[in-house]
């Protein structure tokens, strides 16, 4: 039943990332701006004969539906073309700087699964008491904020201001970046035996964590919060006080499992949210990943960096979801039936 479960959850995600491409292939073609005028300097874009070259050289010159084929043709065989600005092939561009973001995504989302679990269950626990209204103050601020102003307060207090913490980059100028493994530096840095850059890598991901985390912490705290007070007024719950079972025993194994699976699907969403919303972090805490890499793209209207970001988040967000639906499914037997 699982199995079958996993599988019809898996067929419904191959025509959504085939939508999702052509979507954002149509999308990028259709802004009213000419990307050769954007990257050619102004005497080669003055001059027709090379404008030409250009256009017939990256395909610019073919009809749209011309160039959507051809560009699926090359993603079926992992190629997502080239850069028109840095002129090297796009995957190798991600594949660069993709590391780094998803090591800043895991940071922020451990500090948003671990302090929003902790203050929706201490707000659930000691409801309308004042631990409850202070939990609920913190994540309402942090839903509220918006991440680039909260990035830019943080590094004004904690790094210009207190100098308790490191400030932008992966880390410090003065170090060297670990031999490229993996691309984590926590990793490489690990690989390499060096344990004062592994520490230094640590401070850095503590401030751009907890700022792109901040949102994420905030949902997951109110819809802790709020599946807890539903599951602790059910009957099964009484009859396990009424029998004796140590509290707990009751919160931990009867309660909070239960009270879990609405917020395991708020996790799995907000942790694709938190790629899409890397843009401002990366650009506030100047984070060499796909988020910084993505402005520097639209800015230059280079096309295929555009879209190689936009599909690799598409992607990733899928599998995400994908992944929620079946840990979903463990959880709660009655979704493998619907």
């Amino acid at each position: 039943m699982l199995g079958q479960f996993v599988f019809r959850r898996f067929l419904l995600t191959i025509p959504l990332l085939f939508g999702i491409t052509l979507v954002t292939f149509t999308v990028s073609h259709l802004i009213p701006a000419d990307p050769l005028m954007a990257i050619l300097p102004e005497r080669a874009a003055s001059d027709p004969e090379t404008v030409r070259m250009y256009r017939e050289q990256w395909g610019l010159d073919r009809s749209l539906p011309e160039q959507s084929l051809f560009y699926l043709r090359n993603l079926l065989r992992g190629d997502l073309g080239e850069s028109y600005t840095s002129r090297r092939p796009v995957t190798q561009e991600l594949r660069q700087r993709f590391p780094a973001t998803v090591e800043l995504a895991l940071a922020a989302m451990l500090f948003a699964v671990t302090s929003g679990l902790t203050l929706g269950i201490l707000s659930a626990l000691w409801y309308e008491r004042w631990i409850d209204h202070l939990a609920r103050i913190v994540s309402l601020v942090g839903v509220s904020l918006p991440v680039f102003w909260l990035g830019l307060l943080a590094l004004q207090l904690f790094y210009a201001n207190l100098r308790l913490l490191p400030g932008p980059g992966r880390i410090d100028p003065r170090l060297t970046a670990p031999p490229f493994r993996t691309g984590f530096y926590t990793i490489d840095s690990l690989l390499a035996g060096d344990l004062s850059l592994f520490l230094n890598v640590l401070a850095h991901l503590v401030l751009p964590g907890m700022v792109l985390g901040s949102y994420a912490m905030g949902i997951i705290a109110r819809m802790t919060r709020s599946a807890l007070l539903d599951v602790l007024g059910a009957d099964y719950i009484r009859t396990a006080r009424a029998k004796g079972l140590r509290e707990h025993r009751v919160i931990l194994i009867h309660a909070l499992r239960n009270a879990l699976i609405p917020t395991v699907t708020v996790i799995g969403l907000t942790f694709g949210s938190l790629l899409a919303g890397v843009v401002l972090t990366e650009t506030s805490f100047a984070w060499p990943g796909i988020g910084r890499y993505a402005v520097d793209a639209a800015m230059k209207l280079d096309l295929p960096a555009v879209m190689g970001v936009t599909l690799l988040i598409a992607v990733v967000y899928v599998i995400v979801n994908f992944v929620t639906d079946v840990l979903y499914g463990i959880l709660d037997t009655r979704i493998r039936v619907s």
